[in-house]
């Protein structure tokens, strides 16, 4: 099975006082590169969903996929499927920026849910952003978009069978949200 990753850059963190999040630091480098690391070697092909300046993840060599519909993150869910039917890949898997100490097994992991969409869960925690998703429902997903639901992945997810799969450690799915979760991600080994 061919697989692309979609990285979720989705813009300024209200919370990390209107940084882009992807470009803060930690461990001396932008989070986006922490990403990058831990899912280049399980996909065919990684991407960036993020509005604005494209140019400003150049130094990263990887394209960067605009929102077709109003931003969030199943609008970029959906950019990445459209590139990967455009580049033949048989499913997507999508993380956020923020999550950056990924199992080295997640591709494979979420792969043994079946041929349907599957999502992260661990330490009793969904994931719901971290998922597989078969190309086939991109345009189910554009006509969830486009129907007026609130735009939440879970529902989508739902309306579509995925199912959750297993990891044990609950700290590979920790998001950075705040200063002070930054703060403890680089207070953590490297």
């Amino acid at each position: 099975m061919r697989v692309f990753a979609v990285i979720l850059a989705g813009g300024q963190g209200r919370r990390m006082g209107g940084a882009d999040k992807a470009l803060l630091q930690l461990h001396g480098r932008p989070l986006i590169t922490h990403v990058i690391g831990r899912l280049q070697p399980q996909a065919a092909r990684l991407m960036i969903s993020a509005n604005g300046d494209a140019a400003r993840f150049a130094f990263t060599g990887l394209d960067v996929l605009p929102d077709e519909t109003a931003p969030g993150p199943l609008a970029g869910i959906l950019a990445g499927l459209r590139a990967a039917q455009t580049g033949g890949a048989d499913a997507l898997v999508s993380n956020p920026v923020d999550a950056p100490f990924l199992p080295p097994d997640l591709v494979s992991r979420l792969l043994t849910a079946g041929p349907g969409p599957a999502f992260a869960r661990a330490g009793g925690r969904d994931h719901n952003a971290t998922a597989f998703w078969p190309v086939a429902l991109a345009d189910p997903l554009a006509e969830f978009l486009a129907s007026g639901a609130k735009p939440k992945i879970a529902d989508f997810a739902a309306r579509h069978g995925a199912q959750p799969v297993d990891f044990p450690d609950a700290a590979a799915f920790d998001n950075l949200n705040t200063p002070e979760d930054l703060a403890r991600a680089e207070a953590r080994t490297a």
